[in-house]
């Protein structure tokens, strides 16, 4: 007998980025690391990557214990 799985589709990397960065609390680029299992350079590429698509991405002051800095979206692109 054949298990099958339900076609939900799994998120893909980027789109969890997305998600953790429209976030009211945003997401440091460790919290982005544990996310994705990616090295920090490749997350900061992927934030350089949403800017680029027009993403307006901001860097909050640090306000925890480690010092990390905040990123949060605060803008989406315009749509035509």
């Amino acid at each position: 007998m054949s298990r099958t799985s339900p076609n939900t589709p799994k998120e893909t990397k980027s789109a969890a980025i997305q998600r953790l960065l429209t976030r009211k609390s945003g997401a440091t680029v460790a919290s982005l690391q544990k996310a994705t299992g990616w090295q920090a350079h490749s997350v900061r590429a992927a934030l350089s990557t949403l800017r680029k698509s027009g993403y307006i991405i901001d860097k909050v002051s640090p306000k925890t214990d480690n010092g990390a800095v905040v990123y949060r979206i605060t803008g989406a692109p315009a749509r035509a």
